[in-house]
């Protein structure tokens, strides 16, 4: 009898002290993070598709694209510049991509990603290293600020002799 009552106050205790702790320091729930993945996805398929309508939808009020050469865009000149198609985005391969939620509604992306982009049939091949923020506007996850750098091309390594 004695044990039965030691698992059963200790059961409650469990559960007390389990329902008394923040949410965030629960087991992660995937839902948030393939929220934010389905979003990317099509933020990258409207970039290709240099689709006005969806890129608005996509990209918050406030975005700040700042690109890997040093320019910076807002909402109205990025779709702008998309648009005109003087830069084609033609493929975006991630070596890796990872979100993290920081707070209530508010998430980073971080990672690496190859990107195939430049004047029509002429397109540069970037490796770059990124970090970009997502924030849930009216229940949909908005892309928020973007920025990202080259990464060196690997050095050889010296011929043997």
């Amino acid at each position: 009898m004695k044990t039965l009552r030691f698992i059963t106050l200790a059961t409650v205790a469990a559960l007390a002290l389990f329902a008394v702790l923040p949410v965030a320091s629960r087991a992660a729930v995937p839902a948030p993070l393939a929220a934010l993945a389905a979003a990317d996805d099509e933020r990258l398929a409207a970039t290709k598709a240099a689709d006005p309508a969806r890129l608005a939808a996509i990209f918050s009020d406030d975005l700040h694209y700042a690109h890997s050469s040093g320019k910076v865009d807002t909402k109205e000149s990025l779709i702008k510049a998309l648009a005109a198609r003087t830069s084609v985005y033609e493929s975006f391969v991630y070596k890796e991509r990872k979100f993290t939620v920081i707070g209530p509604g508010l998430a980073t992306m971080t990672g690496r990603v190859l990107v195939k982009v430049g004047p029509p049939g002429k397109p540069n091949e970037l490796d770059l290293s990124l970090l970009a923020v997502w924030r849930e506007e009216q229940g949909k996850w908005r892309f928020l600020a973007w920025q990202s750098c080259r990464m060196p091309a690997p050095v050889a390594a010296p011929a043997s002799k």
